[in-house]
């Protein structure tokens, strides 16, 4: 009996020895617990706002005992709502009142050695033309061409940047990315901003081992793919010439001509096109630039002016020989 309460005599001892050994770090949490509850509601109530770089002394003295409630609350002014009985009709037309419209001409066709695609060169702002010179076809890599229809800034930003995830996707699997993998990548990064502002109607050509491939993407992440496409607001024109000289089986230079007319009819008809008509053929060695002809040439080259006929010439009898 007396060796069992020994025993347990020692083991608390040393229980004890053990806890007053470490009673000081575990004060110090403690301690330190009880401070960050103590400044928990000083935190909770400090602005966001740095007081310390206002500007001028007496704007630092009026905001320091303010909380954030009062300083992104009532304390700041608000805008006041127009006076109109349908707030939200009126807001849909001042969107439509500061909307730029826009206008362009594209196309692009698949046919049986390649794709054509092609595009004017015009950019417009409503009744505002502002450029005769804008390059609507843009190069993604050799074997990869986008169009661009809508707002200008968008589809240069977005097609540059799908040039870059697509050299990266090079690099990374040692082959050329796929027109169909492109054309993806580009729907499912404009499918993340739909809703948020951007104007794309976007045509993604080119060849891949599979062979040619054309895809049709929108700024709401649509993605549909066909054999031929016209974007902008002249493209209602240009389909009525494709449709009509469309053969499967066209050489490259018939298929280049085919374009070029296309676009010169829908520069024709459409005051939002015009400028230059750029042709590009994708085949098997990559893009090549076929042509860029001013539509006001072509109009002549294609309806030439005739030759007036002399019906009466007036002859000086003085100068005649007798």
């Amino acid at each position: 009996m007396f060796c069992v309460l020994a025993v347990l005599v020692l083991v608390s001892s040393r229980c004890v020895c053990y806890r007053q050994t470490w009673r000081p770090h575990l004060c110090c949490r403690e301690e330190k617990r009880r401070e960050q509850k103590r400044s928990g509601k000083t935190r909770a109530s400090r602005s966001m706002l740095d007081l310390g770089v206002l500007e001028p002394c007496s704007l630092q003295s009026s905001l320091a005992g303010m909380t954030e409630p009062e300083l992104f609350g009532a304390a700041l002014p608000t805008f006041k709502l127009p006076a109109v009985a349908d707030l939200d009709g009126f807001q849909k037309a001042a969107v439509q009142m500061v909307k730029p419209a826009k206008g362009t001409t594209t196309l692009a066709f698949v046919f049986k050695h390649g794709v054509i695609v092609a595009a004017d060169s015009r950019a417009s702002m409503g009744n505002y033309i502002s450029s005769q010179t804008v390059k609507k076809i843009l190069e993604i890599n050799r074997y990869l061409l986008g169009t661009m229809a809508g707002g200008a800034a968008d589809c240069q930003f977005w097609q540059r940047n799908l040039g870059t995830r697509c050299r990266l996707h090079e690099l990374a699997n040692k082959r050329r990315i796929s027109v169909a993998g492109a054309s993806k990548l580009l729907a499912n990064t404009l499918y993340s901003y739909r809703g948020m502002g951007l104007s794309m109607g976007t045509m993604i050509a080119g060849w891949d081992e599979t062979g040619p491939g054309l895809y049709y993407v929108d700024s709401e992440g649509g993605r549909v793919e066909g054999k031929r496409f016209s974007v902008g607001s002249g493209s209602t024109y240009a389909y009525g010439v494709l449709d009509t000289g469309f053969r499967f089986d066209m050489s490259v230079d018939e298929a280049v001509e085919l374009a070029r007319r296309a676009i010169y009819h829908a520069t024709f008809r459409d005051g939002a096109s015009g400028g230059v008509a750029s042709v590009y053929y994708v085949g098997p060695e990559g893009f090549k630039k076929m042509s860029g002809d001013d539509v006001g040439e072509l109009h002549y080259k294609y309806y030439p002016v005739p030759e007036p006929t002399v019906e009466a010439e007036m002859v000086d009898v003085s100068t005649t020989p007798s």
